[in-house]
C-alpha cells in the first residue's frame, strides 16, 4: 500500500505438506499445519480485503489437488487444503456480489529443482514413493511458469476455480457422485 497506494490482487501461496497416516497425526500436528496452511491465509485475506473490495480485485488462494480429494499418506495436509477450498467458496458467495473475484487454484505437484524427500523417520508404514513431491500421485509435475500463466488467464476471466491438470476434475466429479469409486481411483493413482 505504501509504495503503490492500492492492492489489485492478493495471491495466498504459502504452506507445507506432510507425510504420514492421518490416524497417526496428533492434534498438535493438525493445529500446527492448520495454522500455517489455513489460518495464515485467513489473516492475509482479512488484512487485504477492504482494499480488494474497493478495487473489485482478485483474491487467489493456492490450494492443491488435495483441496478436492484427500490422498493417502499426507497426514493433516488435505484437511488444511479442504479448509482453503471451503473458505474460498464462502468468500466467493458472500463477497462476489460486491465485486470481489475469488479464484481457488488446485494444482498437482510442481516441478522444482529441490526434489527433496520427506524424512523416513516415523514413516515406516508409508511407501517410499509417497516421500517425494505429490506424495507419489501418478500425475506429471507442473511447470510453475505455465501454472502462473494459467492463473493470470483465470483471473482475467474471473473464473472460480483452476484445476491443473484439468483431467483431475473427472476424479472430483466421480468422487462426489460415487464415493466408493472415487476412493478406488485415488488408491489406484497414489
Amino acid at each position: 500500500m505504501q509504495r503503490f497506494g492500492r492492492i489489485d490482487a492478493l495471491v495466498n501461496c504459502a504452506g507445507r505438506s506432510t507425510r504420514g497416516k492421518v490416524a497417526d497425526t496428533t492434534p498438535e500436528q493438525f493445529r500446527d499445519l492448520m495454522e500455517l496452511n489455513f489460518i495464515g491465509l485467513v489473516r492475509c485475506t482479512r488484512a487485504a480485503l477492504p482494499h480488494l473490495l474497493a478495487r473489485r480485485g482478485h483474491l487467489v488462494n493456492i490450494g492443491s489437488l488435495a483441496s478436492k480429494s484427500a490422498a493417502r499418506w499426507v497426514g493433516a495436509y488435505p484437511a488444511t487444503k479442504f479448509a482453503v477450498a471451503a473458505y474460498s467458496q464462502q468468500l466467493r458467495l458472500e463477497l462476489g456480489p460486491q465485486g470481489l473475484h475469488v479464484l481457488l487454484v488446485c494444482p498437482g505437484p510442481l516441478a522444482r529443482r529441490d526434489q527433496r524427500l520427506h524424512p523416513l523417520e516415523g514413516l515406516e508404514d508409508v511407501p517410499p514413493r509417497a516421500r517425494g513431491p505429490g506424495a507419489g500421485v501418478k500425475v506429471r509435475q507442473i511447470d510453475p511458469a505455465r501454472l502462473s500463466a494459467a492463473i493470470l488467464r483465470a483471473c482475467q476471466q474471473r473464473r472460480a476455480e483452476l484445476v491443473v491438470p484439468a483431467k483431475a476434475r473427472w476424479l472430483f466429479a466421480i468422487s462426489q457422485l460415487w464415493p466408493e469409486l472415487g476412493d478406488w481411483l485415488v488408491r489406484r493413482f497414489t
